[in-house]
């Protein structure tokens, strides 16, 4: 993850709600790119993920969702994507991509993603 999270602006924040919210907002300078979450600590944002090369991605799944099977595919890291259009929530793991249901989907899956790295 080294050279993706090279590409951004690096620093070390605790997960937390409003820190991400103002990275994220619309004109902060740090809202257009990847954050990028090692363990429990975010450890860059505005980074350039890589594209995915596949042509079978539905036409639905805009950049955002191919860099993030793109990075699923050079990387073991897991990715939660939220579509800019519509808020919707992905998770992607090994160039598989997921649309997660509800709140309790996401927490569930966020749950079991962090028992298997224990």
């Amino acid at each position: 993850m080294e050279e993706y999270m090279n590409t951004g602006d690096r620093f070390e924040a605790d997960i937390n709600r409003r820190l991400i919210m103002n990275i994220f907002f619309k004109n902060s300078p740090l809202h257009d790119g990847a954050m990028i979450i090692v363990g429990d600590h975010i450890a860059a944002a505005r980074c350039q993920l890589p594209m995915t090369n596949r042509t079978d991605i539905p036409a639905h799944y805009g950049m955002r969702h191919r860099a993030a099977i793109g990075l699923s595919e050079d990387t073991d890291a897991d990715i939660l994507v939220v579509s800019e259009e519509t808020g919707d929530v992905s998770f992607v793991r090994g160039g598989e991509i997921h649309t997660v249901a509800s709140m309790k989907e996401l927490r569930e899956l966020l749950n079991s993603v962090m028992n298997e790295e224990e």
